[in-house]
């Protein structure tokens, strides 16, 4: 009798254990709903796109597997959502101890990949068993959760040179160098700009950040215009016809069509969206016109099947996602929080900000990544990850709103 009364007593509890599940995801336990549906829109748009973008390049390239890259992609989004929910049930604060490790590594990391096999004369990828690790996407996190770290510490002697200015400048160059070297301008670019953000936010004066931005803009215009550092490339971003059309050779004995033909076909995709696009799946430049659709340049395929209506809803749905990030930030219940969530949004934006500038030619081409969109497990599964941290310091920012 009293074992069947206790069987009794159990079954409810044990019923009851999924919606205790479900309940840590709900904005009563703080988890931020706004974020979270932002965020998985822009990855399901992300998904299609890429699908969309690459069948017909995947098909033609694996020997006739159409569902080549999206069927890896929607592995790594699995397990980028899973790694998400998960982290953002951990407290944040435990990542104060991994500050110095994980920059450690990632330097560590850094240097390894200089004795990987080059790929198009670059050195940016460990290869590991069914994906390729990108060190400089850890270098990313790295910058961001040790600036955080540091920032929570010095919080009230940041406006000082040698508190507030000094170690991030020392450990910012450092990361930078190492990635330039790669050579990766794209990555190294975005570093930089995550560690001046995250320092002008913390409260290092502006004065400093705006010496250091007028220093690399010297050096970048020393490179290029004194010693001819990429010289291609600034062609090409000054006028694309023109060198798609010349008969000039540069370096590798590559011609101006050569050179030219990724952002001229780019171009042409953004023109023939127009304003309501060509519809989905109706690309023309993705049939091996547009090199490598799934990467980099997917955004032009988007203009072009979803037309400048299409462009500005994804456009629109990256602010969104980054405002509330900042939302997120300034409620924390702390430095280290604040900090951790503005500069995490940050980075998607910048990212956004210099993937958009590339694809249409309003910057010279760096091959950066779109955010959820561009092709790349390591890449994904890192960023999901890192909205997961995101989610944790909201769930503290809404106990702490609770309270008061």
């Amino acid at each position: 009798m009293a074992k069947a009364k206790s069987n009794a007593a159990t079954a409810p509890n044990n019923a009851l254990r999924p919606k205790r599940i479900l309940g840590l995801f709900t904005r009563a336990a703080g988890f931020d709903m706004t974020f979270f549906v932002l965020l998985m829109l822009i990855l399901v748009i992300g998904l299609v796109s890429l699908f969309s973008a690459s069948y017909a390049y995947a098909y033609y390239q694996n020997g006739g597997d159409s569902y080549y890259y999206i069927e890896k992609q929607l592995i790594y989004a699995v397990l980028g959502v899973i790694a998400m929910l998960l982290i953002s049930l951990v407290d944040y604060h435990v990542l104060h101890k991994a500050a110095l490790p994980v920059m450690g590594v990632s330097w560590v990391l850094l240097i390894i990949v200089f004795f990987m096999p080059a790929v198009q004369n670059m050195h940016r990828w460990i290869p590991l068993p069914g994906f390729n690790m990108q060190p400089s996407e850890i270098a990313k996190f790295a910058i961001i959760l040790l600036f955080a770290h540091l920032i929570s510490l010095f919080q009230d002697e940041m406006k000082r040179f040698t508190k507030g200015y000094v170690p991030f400048m020392l450990v910012l160059l450092g990361t930078c160098a190492l990635v330039f070297l790669e050579p990766h301008l794209s990555g190294t670019i975005l570093i930089m700009m995550i560690g001046l953000v995250m320092m002008f936010v913390g409260g290092t004066k502006a004065r400093w950040l705006l010496l250091t931005v007028g220093i690399g803009a010297l050096g970048v215009f020393l490179m290029v215009f004194v010693m001819g550092y990429e010289q291609d490339r600034i062609a090409v971003w000054l006028d694309p016809l023109a060198v798609y059309t010349s008969d000039t050779l540069y370096e590798g004995g590559l011609t101006g069509r050569d050179i030219a033909w990724q952002t001229v076909q780019s171009l042409y995709a953004i023109g023939s969206g127009g304003f309501m696009g060509e519809g989905l799946g109706n690309s023309r430049q993705k049939h091996l016109f547009l090199p490598e659709p799934q990467n980099d340049f997917i955004f032009a395929i988007v203009c072009e099947e979803l037309g400048f209506i299409g462009a500005v809803v994804i456009i629109v749905l990256f602010a969104l996602l980054v405002w509330r990030g900042f939302i997120i930030g300034m409620k924390a219940s702390d430095k280290f929080g604040s900090m951790l969530a503005i500069g995490l949004t940050s980075q998607i934006g910048l990212q956004v900000i210099f993937n958009l500038a590339v694809v249409t030619n309003s910057m010279p081409n760096t091959g950066i990544s779109l955010p959820f969109f561009s092709y790349g497990g390591s890449s994904l599964v890192m960023l999901l990850a890192q909205m997961g941290v995101v989610l944790s310091v909201s769930r503290q920012a809404k106990l702490r709103t609770d309270r008061e």
